[in-house]
């Protein structure tokens, strides 16, 4: 009774609270698929090197957040822009692992069928390679996003809004009905994230696969 009185008092700026972890996450994820799924085809083409980068990627995803925020705070100051580069940073293994996996395993049967019918490399990449490695991409994507919701809470102690707000306020304040405004939102949002890429992912997955998944 005491948190519906508590949301009936305070859903407005909850809402906005929302509205802003929402933007966090959205464009943190589109970044890190705009530098990871790129990189992840160049690792492809260069095999030797990818255990290396795929190394460093995943030393630095064992970082604990509040230290990559506590560097961004000293290099940007305080605000969105440096809990993006940390969320954005964090963010793209997933998908870079991914990306590198659906493509190498990609049978070569279907790519020298490409060629021989006179594909080049790049109609290869694009016709051949990235639609099948598609839906492994989307699950990477899937875990990235249902990261950056949790992780982005960390984004209220530098004054990026969203959830994280509600939760910092009532642990500095003990009081749970602020922990909860913004732990059972954020929670909430992981799973429909969770539910809604992984929905987009059995619909872009061949029949057969889903089949044999």
């Amino acid at each position: 009774m005491r948190m519906i009185t508590f949301f009936s008092k305070n859903y407005e700026a909850m809402f906005a609270s929302l509205g802003q972890h929402i933007a966090l996450v959205l464009i943190a994820v589109g970044l890190g698929m705009a530098i990871a799924i790129p990189s992840g085809v160049l690792l492809t083409r260069h095999k030797k090197i990818a255990p290396y980068f795929l190394a460093l990627a995943g030393t630095v995803q064992t970082i604990p957040g509040l230290v990559m925020l506590g560097f961004a705070l000293i290099i940007m100051g305080i605000g969105t822009l440096p809990a993006l580069a940390v969320l954005t940073i964090y963010s793209i293994l997933p998908i870079l692992r991914n990306t590198y996996t659906g493509i190498t395993e990609v049978q070569p049967a279907y790519k020298d069928a490409a060629k021989g019918i006179g594909m080049t490399k790049r109609q290869v990449l694009f016709k051949v390679e990235l639609p099948l490695a598609l839906p492994t991409i989307v699950s990477g994507i899937r875990i990235s996003a249902v990261y950056i919701v949790s992780w982005a809470t960390l984004a209220g102690m530098i004054g990026a809004g969203g959830l994280g707000d509600w939760i910092w306020t009532g642990l500095a304040t003990y009081n749970t009905d602020y922990i909860l405004a913004g732990a059972i939102p954020s929670a909430i949002l992981a799973f429909a994230f969770s539910a809604l890429i992984g929905f987009v992912q059995k619909l872009i997955t061949p029949r057969g696969l889903r089949r044999n998944a």
